[in-house]
């Protein structure tokens, strides 16, 4: 059953012997995407709850089921936002790596010319420089679809 099934009214109100749903979709890879094992056995569990609750309910499957579904939904949303900000952080420290790194390679290759003075201000445009042209903007673009959620 995909998460986006709309289970109307009583829809399992003649299937007493129901006992098991099996989430199929996107959902899998979704999980086994999330970044911290901790969420996913989290989200593992939430997923297969249904399975250990269904064969105690008598009656009101489908408002079980709906009432699960509906929190596998939130519970996902919410690990998503997670790692969009986990994401986010570590889309900054990798722009900021690259530009260290960049700056390390390069800045006295550009400051030292002789018999040119360095005055503070010529070191921070060449600071500045050397930061817009770091590379980081094309490395990120070309990393970032690796790390994001389906």
């Amino acid at each position: 059953m995909p998460l986006n099934c709309r289970i109307g009214g009583n829809a399992f109100i003649n299937c007493p012997d129901l006992t098991t749903v099996h989430l199929v979709g996107a959902i899998h890879n979704t999980v086994a995407s999330l970044h911290l094992e901790s969420w996913r056995n989290e989200m593992e569990d939430e997923i297969n709850r249904i399975n250990q609750d269904l064969p105690t309910i008598g009656g009101g499957k489908s408002a079980a089921i709906r009432q699960w579904m509906s929190s596998v939904v939130s519970q996902i949303d919410h690990y998503k936002g997670e790692h969009k900000a986990l994401l986010k952080e570590a889309t900054t420290l990798l722009e900021l790596a690259l530009w260290k790194a960049n700056l390390d390679d390069n800045e006295e290759g550009v400051l030292e010319k002789v018999g040119v003075r360095t005055t503070r201000g010529r070191r921070k445009r060449a600071r500045k420089e050397i930061c817009v042209t770091s590379g980081a903007s094309i490395v990120i673009k070309n990393v970032l679809p690796f790390l994001q959620l389906d």
